[in-house]
């Protein structure tokens, strides 16, 4: 068979982006403000475009939802249930990232009617299959190797 008798399915990024204020983990979140879930809460993210490289797309729907840029992120996990969004096939590749508690910048854009921060265990509704991004991140960042300061090397 050839590439073009395969059905072409969405590629999308979502961003997890996690900061700690208090030893509480807190994740950024953006109020859509289109369809679908409009009004709901969400992950940053959204399409790939065909001329762009997945972490050139993450980079870009970040800073396009939340004003955010520079941020080094890492691939966490490919999704791709069937259903995962209802306006189609969509496979989403989530990427995490840990920010310091005080990083600025925040403004919402594009897409996103607001943006702010909510504490990891006490988060509202969220769009699509965000709650099961999520929890692999926590996963993922729980039993990640931590980094040992040059203080607790001596």
């Amino acid at each position: 068979m050839a590439l073009e008798d395969y059905p072409r399915p969405s590629v999308a990024v979502d961003l997890v982006i996690v900061r700690s204020v208090a030893d509480e983990p807190q994740v950024l979140l953006i109020r859509r403000g289109a369809p679908p879930y409009e009004g709901q809460w969400a992950l940053p993210g959204g399409f790939v475009d065909i001329d762009e490289s997945l972490d050139d797309a993450a980079s870009r729907e970040l800073y396009e939802e939340t004003g955010l840029s520079s941020i080094y992120t890492e691939q966490l996990h490919t999704f791709g249930d069937i259903d995962r969004d209802p306006r189609g096939r969509v496979i989403s590749v989530a990427y995490v990232a840990v920010v310091p508690a005080d990083i600025d910048g925040l403004r919402a854009g594009d897409d996103a009617a607001a943006v702010q921060w909510w504490p990891l265990h006490n988060l509202p509704a969220l769009a699509f299959d965000h709650v099961d991004i999520l929890s692999y991140a926590e996963r993922h960042l729980r039993y990640r190797p931590r980094e040992v300061s040059s203080e607790e090397k001596q």
